[in-house]
């Protein structure tokens, strides 16, 4: 009886496996967040600076980087 269980939940974990795997396959066709949202700019040196292009910060005129 023992052993027919530990054969039924080996079976049941490899097919909960192999479902696991099935579905990331689908979940790299969706793009990611970060592809999706737009890109914004900050100055290193002000946090406060954003903007949605690359330029100069008002304040002290280093160039903006994009903020991650």
């Amino acid at each position: 009886m023992k052993r027919h269980l530990l054969i039924i939940s080996f079976v049941l974990l490899g097919v909960l496996s192999l479902n696991s795997c099935g579905s990331s396959s689908s979940k790299e066709k969706q793009p990611a967040p970060a592809e999706t949202a737009k890109v914004q700019y900050t100055c290193p040196m002000h946090a406060e600076v954003v903007s949605d292009k690359p330029g100069d910060c008002p304040k002290c005129g280093m160039a903006l980087v994009e903020k991650k």
